[in-house]
């Protein structure tokens, strides 16, 4: 079975000026002269830092918002992005010192599928069963057995181009594991799938990694985070932020439940009394007229909020109570939501 592993994991990305920001005909700066200076190129730290340590045989969530840096780390990892420093492995390789050892190891799907609509789907198959060496009755007997088994079997002998956007994620996937890579990469698997199908895939990835092989997965949502990782990273701005198993990082979240309240204004008077309630680990204001509650319970201080808001002439306009979740521990981090 192979692990993968990442150490202080760093990506900048650079884009030139924009044509109309003073870049004369084919791109090179209108007007400059000797003395003027070659302005710098903007810079997107994407990832800063990311160390990760996933195990052989795991299932490993990468949980963050749109812009977190998952998708970076993916692409240091199949080898389709040159890391600005850091290193990567998986298992012994060094991805960017032994790519081709790498790509025998893994398979990967991408956040938006990527067929060749020239061919059909089971076409789609074999042509990737050959590209890593199978020979053809082995090639048949898998693609059949994928096709079966992604409920595309009516559909096999179709061009893709007809595909829905969920038939053509399915196929993306069956061809990932085409090969049988020890390590499979799913970036944002069940995005813009249906409920049927996004439990379908989750049953097909259990069973993937039953059979002792290695996932990462990207996401951002929760549902999917803690009913598929036995472990995983919740990263912002290219830094991990929290890493454990679901329940773990649940159970992180101070008195674990969390009320956002919105009042007509509040005072320090009265966040200072709320801190005050028995069960009460902490309180944030988050705006001008609001405040984050972690407690050790829900609907019973209900009451108790809304009598202390009153005693300070305070109007209480909303409440919204949320159970331990891996939203609660995001917000707690970061003061955002992971759909910011």
């Amino acid at each position: 079975m192979i692990g993968i592993r990442t150490r202080d994991l760093r990506k900048v990305y650079t884009s030139a000026p924009p044509f109309g920001a003073g870049a004369g005909p084919f791109g090179s700066p209108a007007g400059r002269g000797k003395d003027k200076k070659k302005q710098p190129k903007p810079e997107i730290v994407a990832l800063d830092g990311l160390s990760l340590d996933i195990a052989a045989g795991e299932v490993f969530g990468l949980l963050g918002p749109n812009g977190a840096g998952k998708s970076t780390t993916v692409g240091i990892l199949t080898t389709r992005v040159r890391p600005t420093g850091g290193q990567a492995w998986v298992g012994e390789y060094d991805v960017w010192q032994e790519q081709v050892a790498v790509k025998r190891l893994i398979g990967v799907v991408a956040q938006r599928p990527n067929l060749d609509f020239s061919l059909t789907a089971r076409e789609i198959l074999l042509f990737h069963g050959a590209y890593f060496g199978l020979d053809s009755p082995e090639r048949a007997r898998r693609a059949d057995g994928l096709l079966e088994r992604f409920k595309l079997s009516d559909r096999a002998d179709q061009m893709v181009r007809g595909f829905s956007g969920g038939m053509m994620q399915r196929l993306s996937i069956a061809r990932a594991m085409m090969h049988d890579p020890q390590v499979l990469f799913l970036d944002e698997p069940s995005a813009g799938l249906d409920p049927q199908t996004r439990l379908l895939l989750w049953e097909i990835i259990r069973e993937y990694n039953q059979s002792g092989k290695t996932i990462l997965l990207t996401t951002h949502n929760m549902e999917e985070a803690d009913a598929l990782s036995h472990r995983l990273a919740i990263i912002d701005h290219g830094r991990n932020i929290a890493l454990g198993t679901p329940s773990e990082l649940k159970a992180s979240v101070p008195g674990g439940y969390l009320l956002r309240l919105r009042f007509g204004s509040h005072s320090p008077e009265l966040l200072q009394r709320l801190q005050s309630l028995a069960g009460v680990r902490e309180v944030r204001a988050n705006n001008e007229s609001g405040a984050d509650l972690y407690a050790d319970r829900g609907g019973s201080l209900i009451p108790e909020v809304a009598s202390l808001a009153v005693a300070t002439g305070v109007e209480l306009c909303d409440v919204h109570i949320s159970e331990p979740s891996l939203e609660n521990l995001f917000l707690h981090h970061t003061g955002r939501s992971l759909r910011e």
